[in-house]
């Protein structure tokens, strides 16, 4: 949320030196823009340059657009990573996961169909439509066979693992995933952006293995 292309920059510059392409997205975020639309952007970008055995990277809201992409997708898709977010289950939203106080207060705030900048992220941030954060994330049969990995930033990698085979809804749909530990505030690519690149430039291909 909030955040465009411009917020990866060291992240797709020590990518882009490690001998990678790297496309960051700047999502559409006019007033009414729900998530479908962000899906349909994202989608239309490995079209327009078709892109194979792509390393798809989602972080906070956008874990919403890369689960709902990736299935529909699948055969472009090398690989799902959720940096500080998950897949949610089945027809929830990003809103859906904060309390009803959070809700009140999300929906007191919202302008023209907008959900302000938070003032931490003044410099870079651009409200975010909430019609995209309200809409919940659907899967495709082919999601479920693609590569996930979990970047925490938030958590233990420990800690994460048991909340997954647990089942809780954060991370119920990555059984099987890799989690790796990068534990920090969950704007690692301000805080810690050559970490998270050669994080990322280090991902294994095929099926994940827990480490």
């Amino acid at each position: 949320m909030w955040l465009g292309a411009s917020a990866w920059r060291d992240v797709v510059s020590r990518l882009t030196s490690l001998g990678h392409s790297a496309y960051p997205l700047d999502l559409n975020l006019e007033p009414g823009t729900d998530l479908d639309a962000h899906v349909a952007e994202l989608i239309a970008v490995l079209e327009k340059n078709d892109l194979r055995d792509v390393v798809l990277v989602g972080h906070s809201y956008g874990g919403m657009v890369v689960s709902t992409a990736a299935g529909q997708v699948a055969d472009r898709i090398g690989r799902v990573v959720y940096v500080d977010s998950g897949p949610l289950p089945e027809g929830m939203s990003q809103f859906d996961t904060t309390s009803p106080e959070e809700q009140e207060q999300t929906r007191a705030s919202v302008v023209d169909g907008l959900v302000p900048v938070p003032e931490h992220l003044k410099e870079e941030g651009r409200p975010h439509p909430f019609a995209s954060v309200t809409q919940g994330v659907h899967y495709t049969p082919e999601y479920a066979n693609l590569p996930q990995t979990l970047v925490t930033c938030g958590f233990p990698a420990d800690q994460v693992r048991g909340m997954i085979a647990s089942g809780h809804p954060y991370f119920a749909l990555l059984q099987g995933a890799d989690v790796v530990e990068s534990l920090g505030d969950h704007w690692p690519m301000f805080s810690r952006p050559t970490e998270l690149a050669d994080l990322l430039a280090a991902l294994p291909s095929g099926r994940p293995s827990q480490r």
